[in-house]
């Protein structure tokens, strides 16, 4: 099957199967397979929707059964038992033993609904309009979101000015050397700053669109406690490195912090299934009933596998224990990557299983996605012009994929380490 209906039919938006030009058929585990039988290891895990890899058996069960038995599949914010036992189960494998009393807020099915009702919400709160956000900082595609996004091409996109926030160096932005969270503080007590007193900061503990910059985990305490001082609320926003992307189920729960606001969507429904959630401490649940709404709050089959999947893989620490033991696996393999090719000028960063090689020569990282991808390894870029190579295999991939596609990376790195200086066009990545 070729790509001609896509190239007559839909619009020039689409983006990632410009990057991965096949027509994909059927997947399971960590290996997806087109129309021709080709199979490809997935290293990108739809953007960290796919934590728990594609069609996990257990999941597939409990849906098929769901579905055959016909449970209702939409209700909007009407109750239902799916509903009910999503909660339960997210409140006791989740919520509970870690401390936390969060209310759950269905506020639409992706993760920009999330932030967007959470971004609402802090405004409600607390009579104040302006959220600081981050440079790099990437929370969605909506109004909302995009105006405490970083990266120009995506705000540009929106067409019209976007205001109510205020753009704060992340971690690092300035060098080892520089404290932002000082330059944060300095900026809100001085009375000749320009910077009005926020409702809210928005943050994300590892920016994985951004370039998959890595907060250090005092710098995010502090950062807490800086908002605790002049009274803002707090939001994380989990949306794609929680769920187990780091290890713990939150991202944030290493550095201790106890955020206002929780974002959630990507891998909550274990399966691929629109679901986000926002998650929010009960002294600020104070919306008015329907207030904020979406006609797919009620998304039941959702339900259903991300219940399950809670079960599944959130009964003990086995599994983060395991991505943990996986995240270190890969970082020493890429480390081991980028010594073997210093001509390519790679730096490794990253959390768990979300790794990562920066490179000097922005055109790098999108050309060892190409070669990468005709070796059957699906494997996406991020950073403001996409110099970031993202490794983000679902969580349950195996050691010995986890090599396999090591050498993979390995292989189409030397392939674009021996291409560059020639005259070639350099390759442009689109990213979600």
């Amino acid at each position: 099957m070729s790509l001609d209906v896509f190239e007559q039919l839909e619009s020039v938006v689409r983006g990632y199967v410009r990057n991965f030009p096949a027509v994909f058929d059927r997947a399971q585990g960590a290996w997806l397979h087109d129309v021709d039988g080709k199979a490809y290891l997935d290293f990108f895990s739809g953007a960290s929707v796919l934590n728990y890899g594609h069609n996990p058996p257990e999941l597939k069960k409990a849906l098929i059964d769901y579905i055959s038995r016909d449970g209702i599949t939409h209700s909007l914010d009407m109750a239902s038992k799916a509903k009910a036992d999503f909660m339960q189960t997210f409140h006791d494998r989740i919520l509970k033993p870690r401390g936390l009393n969060h209310k759950i807020q269905f506020p639409g099915p992706t993760g920009t609904n999330s932030v967007e009702a959470a971004l609402k919400l802090v405004r409600k709160v607390t009579g104040r309009e302006k959220v600081i956000s981050f440079t790099n900082a990437f929370h969605g595609m909506t109004l909302g979101a995009l105006s405490v996004t970083g990266n120009a091409f995506k705000r540009a996109g929106a067409g019209l000015p976007l205001t109510h926030s205020d753009t704060m160096p992340f971690y690092g932005y300035f060098g080892d050397e520089v404290d932002t969270i000082e330059y944060i503080d300095k900026m809100l007590q001085d009375q000749g700053s320009g910077v009005d007193l926020p409702a809210a900061v928005i943050v994300e503990t590892v920016q994985a669109e951004g370039g998959v910059n890595v907060a250090d985990l005092k710098w995010l305490k502090d950062l807490e406690a800086l908002c605790r001082r002049y009274e803002m609320l707090f939001i994380v926003d989990d949306i794609q490195m929680g769920c187990g992307r780091t290890g713990k189920f939150f991202s944030f729960e290493d550095a201790g912090l106890d955020p206002d606001i929780i974002c959630l969507s990507k891998s909550i429904s274990g399966y691929g299934l629109p679901l986000a959630l926002t998650l929010i401490k009960p002294e600020y649940d104070i919306w008015e009933p329907g207030e904020h709404n979406g006609t797919f709050r009620g998304h039941n089959l959702a339900f259903i596998t991300a219940a399950e999947s809670l079960n599944r893989f959130w009964s003990d620490d086995s599994l983060s224990r395991e991505t943990e033991r996986k995240g270190e696996l890969m970082r020493q393999g890429l480390l081991q990557i980028a010594a073997k090719h210093p001509d390519a000028k790679g730096t490794v960063r990253g959390r768990g299983m979300m790794q990562a090689i920066h490179f000097e020569n922005i055109d790098m990282a999108g050309t060892v996605s190409k070669h990468a991808f005709q070796r059957g390894l699906i494997i996406e870029t991020s950073g403001p012009d996409g110099e970031v190579l993202k490794l983000m295999p679902p969580l349950v991939t195996d050691d010995a994929d986890i090599q396999k596609g090591l050498e993979i990376i390995d292989a189409a790195l030397a392939e674009a380490v021996r291409l560059e200086g020639r005259d070639s066009q350099p390759v442009r990545v689109i990213r979600d």
